[in-house]
């Protein structure tokens, strides 16, 4: 995404939004309302999402944050406001036409048990007025992008499938159209913590190639952290905050979004703070090509100042990525001439999209004091250490300090 990270791209969206929107908003909500009787549900909500960006809307049950994911598409018609799509006035348009340019994920999936899997993702194409031959080639790419290869799950029945592999179609569906607006209802709710982690990272490295526009509801605020551009968290119909994620766990709007978010408790913190959200150590670092020698792997463990727990080892880079690491602990003067290709073993290693508390979990599993940062494609990125968690820590607690002697 855009500034090189989803955080850079986050930030340029908060800021070009805040100078007047330089940036096009995909989906404009106006004083947008919704009422049932006398019970008023959305009162006047005015929001903003821009174009390619992951907006999340989390918040209580009852809070409203669905009726607005259902009114975008007027699955939910509003009582009042306005909601612009692409910059057309929903309340204007044929919604059926709407929603065929809208893709939409649901918890409960909602396939087709009479349909084969290709027949299922196939439904949005075939709507769209795509002949059958050109619908099944979509469909099947569809297929491949959410990891379920045609050839082997194509002709399957729904039954047949996991709750995950349901979900996947379900993902696929919703892609099969080419929309430029994915609406995702609590997408991942019902499935077990394994897959639904693992469906997490497989949307967010979708995003980061399709650039959709998404608005992803959820009542799990670790799951927002994780897969929100920016969050808007809603309380009694009305938003109570919307910003990064970094930004509510730093600087909350009030007790509501503080205690909601969990600021304030840097274990908490490290939950959803995401390893791309801190600084990573980037010089002074045990590192070595993997053409160095041996003598070269001594040379930089010796040289760096990170702090070791039981062995003393270097990262060992293969044009920029990261193919293992070396302990030269009891390293023979007969070995040192030797390449470190020879002694090359596995690197414990955290991507940018982890958690921190998912970085400290692999030191641990590890009794390491430090592990590689790397991006998708493997490159190394630089180091975590515990020493960095640890000032993190302290600063968090510096801030609160503040705060409270206001």
């Amino acid at each position: 995404m855009g500034g090189g990270t989803p955080q850079g791209e986050a930030q340029e969206l908060t800021m070009a939004l805040e100078e007047g929107g330089a940036v096009r908003s995909a989906i404009s909500l106006r004083g947008v309302r919704k009422s049932y009787g006398d019970t008023e549900v959305v009162k006047g909500v005015d929001l903003d999402i821009a174009g390619g960006e992951i907006m999340v809307l989390i918040g209580p049950s009852g809070c409203g944050k669905t009726t607005i994911l259902r009114m975008i598409n007027r699955l939910v018609e509003p009582s009042g406001g306005t909601i612009l799509v692409e910059g057309q006035d929903t309340i204007k348009m044929d919604p059926v036409a709407l929603r065929r340019r809208i893709g939409y994920v649901i918890q409960g999936i909602g396939l087709f048990p009479h349909m084969r899997v290709l027949e299922n993702v196939a439904v949005v194409p075939r709507l769209k007025g795509i002949g059958p031959d050109e619908a099944r080639s979509v469909s099947e790419r569809a297929l491949e992008m959410v990891g379920l290869p045609p050839s082997e799950y194509g002709e399957k029945w729904p039954r047949q499938l996991s709750g995950g592999q349901q979900q996947r179609v379900g993902v696929a569906r919703a892609l099969a159209g080419d929309p430029e607006i994915i609406l995702m209802d609590e997408p991942f709710g019902a499935l077990d913590p394994i897959s639904r982690i693992g469906l997490q990272d497989e949307l967010l490295d979708l995003q980061s190639k399709l650039k959709k526009t998404v608005v992803f509801v959820t009542h799990d605020i670790s799951e927002a952290m994780k897969m929100g551009n920016r969050i808007a968290i809603m309380r009694s119909g009305v938003l109570a905050q919307v910003g990064e994620p970094l930004t509510l766990l730093s600087s909350p709007a009030d007790d509501f979004v503080s205690g909601f978010v969990g600021a304030g408790n840097p274990m908490a913190m490290f939950s959803f703070m995401k390893v791309k959200d801190v600084p990573v150590r980037t010089s002074g670092l045990p590192v070595v090509d993997i053409e160095d020698s041996v003598s070269d792997a001594v040379r930089a463990a010796h040289e760096t100042d990170l702090r070791f727990c039981r062995d003393r080892f270097v990262y060992v880079l293969d044009r920029g990525r990261l193919a293992g690491s070396v302990s030269v602990e009891g390293i023979s003067s007969a070995a040192l001439p030797g390449p470190v290709r020879e002694r090359l073993q596995p690197a414990s290693s955290v991507r940018t999209t982890r958690t921190v508390q998912e970085a400290l979990g692999t030191m641990i599993s590890s009794a390491i004091a430090n592990v590689a940062v790397v991006d998708e494609a493997g490159r190394f990125l630089g180091v975590l250490s515990f020493s960095d968690m640890y000032d993190i820590i302290q600063q968090q607690k510096e801030k609160d300090g503040a705060a409270a002697a206001v």
